[in-house]
């Protein structure tokens, strides 16, 4: 958050004068990447910043690279217990499960299996994790596409 740029502003839609009086939607900008997320759908300026920040976070581990570690971290451990990867796609660790996801298969050329085998899961529960994201599943698909590997359904 000490890296985002915070827009405040309106938007129009359902709730009323209070919505076109007060401005409730939230932009945030990640300065570093210049990828940015909105939430404009509550009333609540609070809740509106909660939400832009869950997203920035989703489209940060879609979007930027990092190298994988050589061993799952504590929270991959933490949620992945028995080969399932438990985590609802709007619970706050879920950014930092889906970048660690995207970064391992990326090491290894979008082989779902591979990179699944790595974090000691089954490949069904790496995609599963990934398909909660339509970005994510997405980029899964075009890079396996343009690495000549099948497309996921």
């Amino acid at each position: 958050l000490e890296q985002c740029e915070f827009t405040a502003t309106r938007r129009s839609g359902p709730g009323g004068q209070h919505r076109n009086r007060v401005e409730t939607a939230v932009i945030l900008r990640h300065r570093p990447s210049g990828v940015s997320a909105e939430a404009n759908e509550k009333r609540s300026q609070e809740a509106n910043r909660r939400m832009a920040l869950h997203r920035l976070r989703v489209r940060l581990a879609v979007e930027v690279r990092a190298e994988p570690r050589d061993t799952p971290s504590a929270l991959w451990q933490s949620r992945a217990k028995g080969g399932r990867v438990r985590v609802n796609s709007l619970h706050a660790d879920y950014p930092a499960l889906l970048a660690e996801a995207l970064d391992q298969l990326a090491a290894n050329d979008f082989e779902l299996s591979t990179a699944a085998a790595q974090l000691k899961v089954s490949g069904t529960q790496l995609a599963n994790l990934l398909r909660m994201s339509t970005a994510a599943w997405i980029l899964l698909n075009q890079e396996r596409q343009s690495r000549g590997l099948g497309v996921l359904k």
